[in-house]
C-alpha cells in the first residue's frame, strides 16, 4: 500500500522544479486546446461549448484515471468526424448518450485486456501514424495562412523564432508560452488585423452543468447510438494507445495500457454528463506538453483546470489571442512530431517495412482517418510477415541406405501460408516406404495439419507405407486433436539411420 501511494505521488509530483514545469506546460496546452476544441465542435456540428467542456472534463478526469502520466486527452477530430450524422439526424442529446455508451465500451475493453492487441502494431505502422499525424497537424494550419495579410506571416515567423531561440536564453519558462504571450501583447497593443481565437466561435460563459442526456431509455435509442458508440470507442482507444506508446518512447518510461483504456472510458462518461462530446488522447498536445516539460499527471490536470479558468474568468481576453501565435505553436508540434530519420531509413530499412510506413501515411493523409491508416498498416505488416515466414521452409528428399525407404526431412513453419509449398514438395513414390521427419518443423494451425493429411492420403493411395516421426509436443498435440489420417504406427522419436 505504501509503495502504491509513493508511486502515485511520484506520478503527480516530483519536487518543486518538476511541479513548476508541469504547471507551465499545462498552461501552454490549455491555450493550444481552445482553437482545436472549437474547430472540432464545428466538425461535429455542435455548439463550441460542447467541445470546450469536453476538453476540460476529459483532461481533468484522465489525470486521475489514465495509465500514461503526462499525456493529454481532450475532444479530438478523430471522434468529431464520426458523430456529425448522429447530431444532424437526432440532435445533440443523442450525442451525449452515445458518448456515455462509448465510455462504457472502453471500460469493458480495459477489463477484457484489448490493449494487448497493440502488440500486433509494428514499429513501421507507429512511425507512419506519427508522420501522418504531423502532416495533418500542419495541413490543419493552412486555412489560417491563406488569404491573410502580411501581419499574419510576420507573427507566425516571429512566433517560431521565439519558440526555437528562447530556450538558448533560459528553459525556466516554456518557449511556446512566451511566444503566445509576446505575440498577444503585440497584437493587442498595436491593434493588428489578424484572426483571433474569438473569430473561431463564441466562447462559453460560466461553468458546465451536470445533467443526464434527455433521450428515451428504449431499445430504439440503443439501436440508434450503438453503431456510433462502438466506432467512437474503437477509434478513441486506437489513437490513445498509439499516442501512449509514442509518449512512452519520448520520455523513455512505461505506461499502463489497460488502465488507459478504462481511464479513457470514465473520462468520456464524465464529459458527456457535463455536456461535452467524446474524445481521446491528442498526440499534438501531448507533444507540446512533453516538450514544454510536462511529465506527470499534474500537467494534464492543469491543462484541463486552466482551460476551465480561461473560459469562466478570462473569456473576453482569451478571445483576443491571435491565431498566428497558436499556428506557430502547432507548426512547431508538426515539425517535432515528424520522424525525420524515417526518410533516409526508407533506403536502409527492409523494403517491406518502408512500404508499410509509406502506406500508413498515404491512407491517413488521403482519408483523414487514423484508424483506417493504422488498419492498412497492420494488414500489410501481417501479409509481409506471413510471406517472410512462408519462405523460411524447406523439404529435403533422400534415400535411407538400408530398406529402400524414402526420407523427407521437413524444416520450418507449417501454417496456412506455407501449405501449398509443403504439399507440392512430395512426389509419388511408387509404393516405396516413406518416412516424413518433422523434427525440425512446427505445425501452427489446422491448415498445416490438413496439408499433412492430404500428403499421407495421396502417398497411401500410391501404395506407400507412410511413417511420420519427430513431432515436437505442440505439433503432436495439434495432430492428435485434428488429424484425419490413421496414426497407428506413427512414432515420436529420432530419425532412423
Amino acid at each position: 500500500m505504501t509503495e502504491h501511494v509513493s508511486r502515485y505521488r511520484q506520478e503527480w509530483f516530483g519536487g518543486v522544479r518538476a511541479a513548476r514545469a508541469d504547471i507551465l506546460a499545462g498552461i501552454v496546452v490549455a491555450l493550444a486546446l481552445i482553437p482545436e476544441a472549437i474547430g472540432f465542435s464545428i466538425i461535429a456540428g455542435v455548439d463550441p461549448r460542447v467541445g470546450l467542456y469536453a476538453s476540460v472534463a476529459i483532461a481533468m478526469v484522465i489525470a486521475f484515471t489514465g495509465g500514461r502520466p503526462g499525456m493529454i486527452s481532450a475532444a479530438t477530430a478523430a471522434v468529431a468526424v464520426l458523430v456529425g450524422p448522429l447530431v444532424r439526424e437526432h440532435g445533440v442529446e443523442y450525442l451525449f448518450a452515445a458518448t456515455i455508451l462509448m465510455g462504457l465500451i472502453q471500460i469493458v475493453a480495459g477489463l477484457l485486456r484489448l490493449d494487448l492487441l497493440m502488440q500486433f502494431v509494428s514499429r513501421s505502422v507507429i512511425t507512419g501514424f506519427v508522420n501522418a499525424l504531423a502532416i495533418l497537424i500542419f495541413l490543419a494550419q493552412l486555412p489560417q495562412l491563406i488569404g491573410v495579410g502580411w501581419e499574419t506571416y510576420a507573427m507566425v515567423a516571429g512566433g517560431l523564432a521565439i519558440i526555437y531561440l528562447f530556450p538558448r536564453l533560459t528553459t525556466a519558462v516554456p518557449s511556446p508560452l512566451v511566444a503566445i504571450l509576446v505575440l498577444s501583447a503585440i497584437s493587442i497593443g498595436l491593434g493588428l488585423s489578424v484572426h483571433t481565437v474569438g473569430d473561431m466561435g463564441n466562447l462559453p460563459e460560466g461553468l458546465p452543468s451536470f445533467a443526464f442526456p434527455q433521450v428515451p431509455l428504449t431499445l430504439e435509442t440503443l439501436q440508434i447510438i450503438f453503431p456510433y458508440s462502438i466506432t467512437m470507442a474503437a477509434v478513441g482507444l486506437l489513437e490513445s494507445l498509439l499516442t501512449a506508446q509514442i509518449v512512452d518512447d519520448m520520455t523513455d518510461t512505461g505506461s499502463d495500457k489497460r488502465r488507459e483504456c478504462a481511464g479513457q472510458g470514465s473520462a468520456n462518461i464524465v464529459a458527456a454528463l457535463l455536456g461535452g462530446m467524446g474524445g481521446c488522447a491528442m498526440i499534438g498536445q501531448s507533444v507540446i506538453n512533453v516538450t514544454s516539460g510536462g511529465r506527470r499527471r499534474l500537467s494534464t490536470f492543469v491543462a484541463g483546470a486552466f482551460l476551465l479558468f480561461l473560459l469562466a474568468v478570462l473569456g473576453p481576453w482569451v478571445g483576443r489571442i491571435p491565431m498566428p501565435a497558436l499556428v506557430a505553436v502547432m507548426i512547431m508540434v508538426s515539425i517535432g512530431t515528424f520522424s525525420w530519420n524515417s526518410i533516409p531509413n526508407l533506403r536502409r530499412h527492409p523494403p517491406a517495412s518502408s512500404v508499410v510506413m509509406v502506406a500508413t501515411v498515404v491512407v491517413v493523409v488521403a482519408t483523414h482517418d487514423l484508424s483506417l491508416g493504422v488498419l492498412t498498416g497492420v494488414l500489410l505488416s501481417g501479409i509481409f510477415f506471413a510471406g517472410k515466414v512462408r519462405r523460411m521452409f524447406a523439404v529435403e528428399r533422400s534415400m535411407v541406405e538400408d530398406g529402400g525407404a524414402v526420407l523427407y526431412r521437413v524444416s520450418g513453419e507449417i501454417f496456412f501460408a506455407s501449405v501449398d509449398r509443403f504439399t507440392s514438395a512430395f512426389d509419388a513414390e511408387a509404393g516405396r516406404p516413406v518416412i516424413i521427419d518433422v523434427s525440425a518443423a512446427h505445425f501452427w494451425d489446422i491448415s498445416g495439419v490438413g496439408a499433412l493429411d492430404k500428403i499421407i492420403a495421396r502417398l497411401r493411395r500410391d501404395g506407400s507405407y507412410v511413417e511420420v516421426i519427430g513431432y515436437n509436443k505442440a505439433s503432436a498435440d495439434l495432430v492428435d486433436r485434428f488429424a484425419m489420417h490413421d496414426k497407428t504406427g506413427v512414432e515420436l522419436g529420432a530419425v532412423p539411420h
